[in-house]
Protein backbone atom coordinates (compact mmCIF):
# COMPACT_ATOMS: atom_id res chain seq x y z
CA UNK A 1 0.00 0.00 0.00
CA UNK A 2 0.99 3.61 -0.58
CA UNK A 3 0.10 6.56 1.65
CA UNK A 4 0.05 10.36 1.49
CA UNK A 5 -0.77 12.78 4.32
CA UNK A 6 -1.65 16.32 3.23
CA UNK A 7 -0.14 15.59 -0.16
CA UNK A 8 3.20 14.29 1.16
CA UNK A 9 4.22 10.59 1.05
CA UNK A 10 3.89 9.45 4.66
CA UNK A 11 2.82 6.37 6.63
CA UNK A 12 2.08 8.04 10.00
CA UNK A 13 -0.31 10.66 11.34
CA UNK A 14 -0.12 12.67 14.56
CA UNK A 15 -1.45 10.71 17.55
CA UNK A 16 -3.59 13.74 18.47
CA UNK A 17 -5.39 13.72 15.11
CA UNK A 18 -9.16 13.80 15.63
CA UNK A 19 -9.57 10.79 13.34
CA UNK A 20 -7.74 8.73 15.99
CA UNK A 21 -9.39 10.26 19.06
CA UNK A 22 -13.00 10.53 17.92
CA UNK A 23 -13.41 9.27 14.37
CA UNK A 24 -14.01 12.95 13.62
CA UNK A 25 -14.09 13.02 9.85
CA UNK A 26 -15.38 11.40 6.69
CA UNK A 27 -14.05 9.27 3.86
CA UNK A 28 -14.72 7.91 0.40
CA UNK A 29 -13.48 4.85 -1.47
CA UNK A 30 -12.68 5.19 -5.18
CA UNK A 31 -12.22 2.59 -7.90
CA UNK A 32 -8.97 3.22 -9.76
CA UNK A 33 -8.68 1.68 -13.21
CA UNK A 34 -6.16 2.28 -16.02
CA UNK A 35 -4.52 5.11 -14.05
CA UNK A 36 -7.81 6.95 -13.58
CA UNK A 37 -10.11 7.53 -10.61
CA UNK A 38 -13.64 6.56 -11.63
CA UNK A 39 -16.40 9.08 -10.82
CA UNK A 40 -13.83 11.32 -9.13
CA UNK A 41 -16.07 14.38 -9.31
CA UNK A 42 -18.84 12.56 -7.45
CA UNK A 43 -16.44 11.34 -4.76
CA UNK A 44 -15.10 14.85 -4.24
CA UNK A 45 -18.66 16.17 -4.03
CA UNK A 46 -19.44 13.54 -1.37
CA UNK A 47 -16.43 14.63 0.69
CA UNK A 48 -17.43 18.27 0.32
CA UNK A 49 -21.00 17.65 1.45
CA UNK A 50 -20.02 15.44 4.37
CA UNK A 51 -17.33 17.93 5.44
CA UNK A 52 -19.93 20.70 5.48
CA UNK A 53 -22.31 18.58 7.55
CA UNK A 54 -19.53 17.85 10.05
CA UNK A 55 -18.32 21.48 9.92
CA UNK A 56 -14.76 20.41 9.13
CA UNK A 57 -12.13 23.00 8.17
CA UNK A 58 -12.30 24.00 4.51
CA UNK A 59 -9.75 22.40 2.18
CA UNK A 60 -8.66 23.05 -1.40
CA UNK A 61 -10.86 20.55 -3.26
CA UNK A 62 -9.30 21.29 -6.63
CA UNK A 63 -5.86 20.59 -5.19
CA UNK A 64 -7.11 17.31 -3.70
CA UNK A 65 -8.58 16.27 -7.06
CA UNK A 66 -5.30 17.02 -8.80
CA UNK A 67 -3.38 15.08 -6.17
CA UNK A 68 -5.61 12.02 -6.66
CA UNK A 69 -5.16 12.28 -10.43
CA UNK A 70 -1.38 12.34 -10.00
CA UNK A 71 -1.48 9.38 -7.60
CA UNK A 72 -3.47 7.41 -10.18
CA UNK A 73 -0.94 8.14 -12.88
CA UNK A 74 1.76 6.57 -10.71
CA UNK A 75 -0.04 3.22 -10.43
CA UNK A 76 1.12 0.23 -12.47
CA UNK A 77 -1.75 -2.14 -11.65
CA UNK A 78 -4.74 -2.14 -13.99
CA UNK A 79 -7.12 -1.79 -11.04
CA UNK A 80 -6.61 -0.44 -7.54
CA UNK A 81 -8.45 1.16 -4.63
CA UNK A 82 -8.04 4.76 -3.47
CA UNK A 83 -9.30 5.67 -0.01
CA UNK A 84 -9.48 9.35 0.92
CA UNK A 85 -9.98 10.38 4.55
CA UNK A 86 -10.62 13.93 5.72
CA UNK A 87 -10.35 14.57 9.48
CA UNK A 88 -10.80 17.74 11.51
CA UNK A 89 -7.06 17.86 12.08
CA UNK A 90 -4.53 17.76 14.89
CA UNK A 91 -4.74 19.06 18.46
CA UNK A 92 -6.90 19.38 21.52
CA UNK A 93 -7.98 16.83 24.09
CA UNK A 94 -11.75 17.10 24.59
CA UNK A 95 -14.71 17.04 22.24
CA UNK A 96 -14.69 20.75 21.41
CA UNK A 97 -14.07 21.49 17.73
CA UNK A 98 -13.04 25.08 18.30
CA UNK A 99 -9.60 26.18 17.13
CA UNK A 100 -9.21 23.69 14.28
CA UNK A 101 -8.29 25.44 11.04
CA UNK A 102 -6.41 22.80 9.02
CA UNK A 103 -7.94 19.48 8.13
CA UNK A 104 -5.84 16.35 7.72
CA UNK A 105 -6.24 14.71 4.32
CA UNK A 106 -5.06 11.12 3.93
CA UNK A 107 -4.87 9.27 0.61
CA UNK A 108 -4.20 5.53 0.51
CA UNK A 109 -3.80 3.17 -2.45
CA UNK A 110 -4.31 -0.57 -2.04
CA UNK A 111 -4.82 -3.60 -4.32
CA UNK A 112 -8.22 -4.13 -5.91
CA UNK A 113 -10.35 -6.94 -4.41
CA UNK A 114 -10.35 -9.58 -7.14
CA UNK A 115 -13.24 -11.62 -5.71
CA UNK A 116 -15.84 -9.18 -7.06
CA UNK A 117 -15.40 -10.58 -10.58
CA UNK A 118 -16.16 -14.08 -9.28
CA UNK A 119 -19.21 -12.87 -7.36
CA UNK A 120 -20.60 -11.15 -10.44
CA UNK A 121 -20.70 -14.58 -12.09
CA UNK A 122 -21.70 -16.73 -9.12
CA UNK A 123 -23.82 -14.30 -7.13
CA UNK A 124 -23.33 -13.20 -3.52
CA UNK A 125 -24.50 -15.08 -0.43
CA UNK A 126 -25.93 -12.87 2.31
CA UNK A 127 -26.98 -13.42 5.90
CA UNK A 128 -29.36 -11.37 8.00
CA UNK A 129 -27.13 -9.50 10.44
CA UNK A 130 -27.95 -9.53 14.14
CA UNK A 131 -26.12 -6.21 14.62
CA UNK A 132 -28.48 -3.24 14.11
CA UNK A 133 -27.51 0.26 13.00
CA UNK A 134 -28.41 3.16 15.26
CA UNK A 135 -30.96 5.63 13.91
CA UNK A 136 -29.58 9.17 13.77
CA UNK A 137 -30.83 11.63 11.12
CA UNK A 138 -27.88 13.97 11.79
CA UNK A 139 -25.45 11.33 10.46
CA UNK A 140 -27.72 9.38 8.11
CA UNK A 141 -26.43 9.07 4.55
CA UNK A 142 -22.94 10.19 5.49
CA UNK A 143 -19.77 8.13 5.13
CA UNK A 144 -18.25 9.25 8.42
CA UNK A 145 -15.34 7.60 10.24
CA UNK A 146 -17.40 5.94 13.00
CA UNK A 147 -17.59 2.38 11.64
CA UNK A 148 -17.72 0.17 14.75
CA UNK A 149 -21.13 -1.17 13.77
CA UNK A 150 -19.72 -2.27 10.42
CA UNK A 151 -16.73 -3.91 12.13
CA UNK A 152 -19.10 -6.02 14.24
CA UNK A 153 -21.26 -6.85 11.22
CA UNK A 154 -18.21 -7.94 9.24
CA UNK A 155 -17.25 -10.26 12.08
CA UNK A 156 -20.63 -11.98 11.65
CA UNK A 157 -20.10 -12.25 7.90
CA UNK A 158 -16.60 -13.69 8.26
CA UNK A 159 -17.59 -16.17 10.96
CA UNK A 160 -20.46 -17.43 8.80
CA UNK A 161 -18.20 -17.55 5.71
CA UNK A 162 -20.69 -15.48 3.74
CA UNK A 163 -20.11 -12.63 1.28
CA UNK A 164 -22.22 -9.85 2.81
CA UNK A 165 -25.08 -9.13 5.22
CA UNK A 166 -28.50 -7.53 5.11
CA UNK A 167 -28.37 -4.91 7.87
CA UNK A 168 -31.36 -3.52 9.78
CA UNK A 169 -31.67 -0.50 12.03
CA UNK A 170 -32.82 -0.51 15.65
CA UNK A 171 -36.44 -0.35 14.43
CA UNK A 172 -35.93 -3.55 12.46
CA UNK A 173 -36.18 -2.09 8.95
CA UNK A 174 -33.72 -2.79 6.13
CA UNK A 175 -31.00 -0.15 5.73
CA UNK A 176 -28.12 -1.52 3.66
CA UNK A 177 -25.38 -4.16 3.72
CA UNK A 178 -22.12 -4.02 5.65
CA UNK A 179 -20.23 -2.21 2.88
CA UNK A 180 -22.83 -1.91 0.11
CA UNK A 181 -26.28 -0.58 -0.65
CA UNK A 182 -29.15 -2.92 -1.51
CA UNK A 183 -31.97 -2.97 -4.07
CA UNK A 184 -34.73 -5.52 -4.62
CA UNK A 185 -37.21 -6.02 -7.46
CA UNK A 186 -40.81 -7.24 -7.56
CA UNK A 187 -41.90 -7.27 -11.21
CA UNK A 188 -41.13 -3.81 -12.59
CA UNK A 189 -41.14 -2.26 -9.12
CA UNK A 190 -37.67 -1.65 -7.66
CA UNK A 191 -37.08 -0.72 -4.03
CA UNK A 192 -34.15 0.55 -2.01
CA UNK A 193 -34.10 1.58 1.66
CA UNK A 194 -34.87 5.15 2.61
CA UNK A 195 -31.73 6.44 4.30
CA UNK A 196 -33.19 9.29 6.34
CA UNK A 197 -32.33 7.67 9.69
CA UNK A 198 -29.24 5.51 9.06
CA UNK A 199 -26.96 4.13 6.38
CA UNK A 200 -24.62 5.44 3.69
CA UNK A 201 -25.89 7.06 0.50
CA UNK A 202 -23.33 5.42 -1.76
CA UNK A 203 -22.04 6.79 -5.06
CA UNK A 204 -23.20 3.71 -7.00
CA UNK A 205 -26.59 3.82 -5.23
CA UNK A 206 -27.02 7.38 -6.48
CA UNK A 207 -26.02 6.34 -9.99
CA UNK A 208 -28.51 3.46 -10.06
CA UNK A 209 -31.33 5.68 -8.81
CA UNK A 210 -30.56 8.19 -11.56
CA UNK A 211 -30.43 5.44 -14.19
CA UNK A 212 -33.76 3.92 -13.14
CA UNK A 213 -35.49 7.31 -13.32
CA UNK A 214 -35.56 7.02 -17.13
CA UNK A 215 -36.19 3.27 -17.38
CA UNK A 216 -39.15 0.93 -17.55
CA UNK A 217 -38.68 0.27 -13.84
CA UNK A 218 -40.40 2.25 -11.10
CA UNK A 219 -38.10 2.98 -8.14
CA UNK A 220 -39.25 3.71 -4.60
CA UNK A 221 -37.19 4.51 -1.51
CA UNK A 222 -38.94 2.77 1.35
CA UNK A 223 -38.81 1.55 4.94
CA UNK A 224 -39.50 -2.20 4.90
CA UNK A 225 -39.00 -5.12 7.25
CA UNK A 226 -36.80 -7.99 5.99
CA UNK A 227 -39.81 -10.27 5.31
CA UNK A 228 -40.28 -8.32 2.05
CA UNK A 229 -37.18 -10.10 0.74
CA UNK A 230 -38.99 -13.44 0.94
CA UNK A 231 -41.31 -12.46 -1.91
CA UNK A 232 -39.12 -10.45 -4.28
CA UNK A 233 -37.91 -11.64 -7.67
CA UNK A 234 -34.37 -10.35 -7.41
CA UNK A 235 -31.91 -8.70 -5.02
CA UNK A 236 -28.70 -6.88 -5.89
CA UNK A 237 -26.07 -4.97 -3.94
CA UNK A 238 -23.72 -2.22 -5.03
CA UNK A 239 -20.82 0.04 -4.13
CA UNK A 240 -18.19 1.97 -6.05
CA UNK A 241 -15.87 -1.03 -6.29
CA UNK A 242 -18.24 -3.94 -7.04
CA UNK A 243 -19.93 -2.00 -8.72
CA UNK A 244 -23.08 -4.22 -8.89
CA UNK A 245 -23.47 -7.81 -7.67
CA UNK A 246 -26.44 -10.16 -7.99
CA UNK A 247 -27.55 -11.86 -4.79
CA UNK A 248 -28.03 -15.61 -5.09
CA UNK A 249 -29.27 -16.26 -1.54
CA UNK A 250 -30.10 -14.70 1.82
CA UNK A 251 -29.89 -16.74 5.02
CA UNK A 252 -32.46 -15.30 7.41
CA UNK A 253 -31.76 -17.87 10.12
CA UNK A 254 -30.15 -21.34 10.25
CA UNK A 255 -33.38 -22.91 8.97
CA UNK A 256 -34.56 -20.26 6.49
CA UNK A 257 -32.64 -19.43 3.30
CA UNK A 258 -34.22 -17.79 0.25
CA UNK A 259 -32.62 -18.31 -3.17
CA UNK A 260 -32.94 -15.95 -6.14
CA UNK A 261 -32.69 -16.98 -9.79
CA UNK A 262 -33.50 -13.83 -11.76
CA UNK A 263 -30.80 -11.42 -12.92
CA UNK A 264 -33.01 -9.19 -15.03
CA UNK A 265 -32.32 -5.93 -13.19
CA UNK A 266 -28.67 -6.80 -12.61
CA UNK A 267 -28.05 -7.33 -16.33
CA UNK A 268 -29.97 -4.17 -17.22
CA UNK A 269 -27.92 -2.05 -14.84
CA UNK A 270 -24.57 -3.68 -15.58
CA UNK A 271 -24.81 -2.50 -19.19
CA UNK A 272 -25.67 1.05 -18.11
CA UNK A 273 -23.58 1.45 -14.95
CA UNK A 274 -20.23 -0.07 -15.93
CA UNK A 275 -16.96 0.37 -14.03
Amino acid sequence: MSYWVNGVPHQQIDITDRAVSFGDGCFTTIHGINQQAKMLDKHILRLQRDSVRLKLPEIDWHQLSEHIIQVCRQQTDDEFVIKVIVSRGVGGRGYSSQGFHQATVMVMVSPFPKHYATLQCQGASLLLSQTPLSRNPLLAGMKHLNRLEQVLIRQEVDEAQMDEAVVLDTNGVIVECCSANIFWRIGNEVYTPLLSQAGVNGIMRQKIIAQLASSQYHLREVERFPAILYQCDEVLICNALMPILPVKSIQFDPEKTVNYQSRELFEYLLLRCPH
